[in-house]
């Protein structure tokens, strides 16, 4: 079978309303396919006038907003509607990317049909619970996750952390890497801009702090607020910059008092940002890859991060960045510190990063996807 044969059926629980680092991958790989000849039809809940132009033909699925998250929507049903959309696409091969219903229901129907289906994992939702005072219901969803991956061909997951815990979990036997690129002419060390920075009353020797993210609870505010305060009582010269919007950015205002907010930001804006970076800090857990993390050693940025799953494959510990065990606010604290200080250190492990970096090509990547579709409808046939 050659790429050209192949009929995706991708089942995204967000392709293009909210915007993301899994719906980025997801657009991405949808362009290479398209691009190689394949066909795909995208299943996934829609909004009127998204974030983003979508990538591919997209079938909006019945859904509701997600209660106390409404930028958010979860599908309800795989209509008869979309079932005989299905039917006339006629698909070889079904990947869902997000463990919601109409995931389960687009499995089932793909085994009715004896088609093989391919899961892409892009974050770790069992752990969100626990930063809504629900952590006592995570057991119940990895058993829950669990149903649906065993009913899987093979499930990818973006990096081998990630791959072990889900081996570890006993997930599915086929489990593979689907990694992620970078793109360099958005994000490289040009970038940086010091009279942007000025702009913002950034003194040129004034270490800056970096958040680069989504402004939700489970990307670890707390923690990376807790240990701002913490450097802070240390006396340690610094600024926050705080790139990226979302439902918590009031609460993290309240944190975080003389940081600079700049909401969104987007394309050559956006790489200036984070190139005008002096370190990066991520304290999140929930990351299976780290997109950000990439993205800013691509502009030469040190990264400070959670000793987890994506960022321990990305981040090489005391040469590219430093990994600090999860909720550890004193680490943490100490590995800024060090950072703020010595600026020769920060420049040694930026340029470690963005050797790196290059190791992420976007061609390669999605391409290892493309035949690891084909391997699977050819272990069907």
């Amino acid at each position: 079978m050659r790429v050209e044969d192949l009929r995706i059926a991708l089942f995204s629980g967000n392709y293009n309303y909210v915007r993301d680092g899994a719906n980025q991958a997801l657009n991405r790989l949808v362009g290479h396919l398209l691009d190689r000849g394949a066909h795909v039809r995208i299943y996934s809940p829609t909004i009127p006038n998204p974030p983003f132009e979508a990538t591919g033909d997209v079938v909006s699925v019945p859904s509701l907003p997600i209660p106390g998250r409404g930028e958010y929507r979860i599908g309800t049903s795989l209509s008869p509607e979309i079932r005989a959309d299905m039917q006339r696409f006629a698909p070889n091969i079904v990947h869902i990317a997000s463990p919601d219903y109409v995931a389960h229901r687009a499995v089932t129907w793909a085994r009715d049909r004896s088609l093989p289906v391919l899961a892409s994992v892009h974050t770790r939702f069992e752990t969100y619970p626990r930063y809504y005072g629900l952590g006592f219901i995570e057991p119940m969803m990895v058993r829950g996750l669990r149903r649906l991956y065993q009913r899987c061909d093979a499930i990818v997951a973006p990096s081998p952390s990630m791959a072990d815990i889900l081996r570890e979990e006993g997930m599915n036997s086929d489990v593979g890497i689907w990694s992620r690129g970078v793109d360099r002419e958005t994000f490289n060390p040009e970038r940086r801009d010091m009279a942007w920075r000025v702009a913002l009353g950034i003194a040129d020797d004034t270490p800056v702090i970096g958040f680069l993210g989504r402004l939700v609870m489970e990307k670890g505010l707390d923690v990376f607020s807790d240990t701002i305060a913490a450097l802070r009582a240390r006396g340690v010269d610094h600024h926050v910059l705080v790139i990226g919007e979302g439902p918590a950015r009031e609460w993290f205002e309240q944190r975080l008092p003389g940081a600079s907010f700049i909401g969104f930001q987007k394309g050559a804006d956006l790489g200036r940002a984070v190139a005008s970076m002096d370190m990066l800090f991520n304290p999140s857990i929930t990351e299976t890859f780290g997109n950000v993390t990439l993205e800013c050693m691509a502009c030469a940025v040190p990264t400070v991060a959670a000793r987890a799953a994506g960022s321990e494959n990305l981040v090489e510990d005391g040469l590219s960045g430093i990994l600090v065990p999860p909720g550890d606010i004193e680490g943490f604290a100490d590995a800024l510190q060090q950072y703020c200080r010595d600026a020769a250190l920060r420049a040694r492990h930026g340029e470690a990063g963005h050797a790196r970096s290059e190791q992420f090509d976007w061609y390669e990547i999605n391409e290892s996807l493309a035949q690891k579709y084909i391997s699977l409808i050819d272990a069907r046939t």
